[in-house]
């Protein structure tokens, strides 16, 4: 354990940085599963609707350092070929 001030609160800080990553990470996870579900079950709608609110996730994410920029950027790139690739 620390005995240092500074290194104290840095742990304190680590964790609590940790657990909001974590958090938008699932969240994030969640939504990527919702598009390929509705990619799965054909529905066209569904799917889009899901894929406008996974984009939305994947960015925030992204703009908050949680992604890489082009993490996200594949991500979207994938979902979106997904959604277009319903008849």
């Amino acid at each position: 354990m620390a005995n240092i001030k500074s290194a104290k609160k840095r742990i304190l800080v680590a964790e609590k940085r940790a657990a909001r990553n974590k958090s938008i990470r699932s969240a994030v996870k969640t939504s990527i599963k919702k598009v390929e579900a509705a990619v799965a079950a054909n529905d066209k709608e569904a799917a889009q609707a899901a894929l406008n609110a996974a984009v939305s996730k994947i960015s925030k994410a992204a703009s908050k350092g949680v992604y890489h920029k082009n993490t996200a950027g594949r991500k979207i790139s994938r979902l979106s070929k997904a959604v277009n690739s319903i008849a």
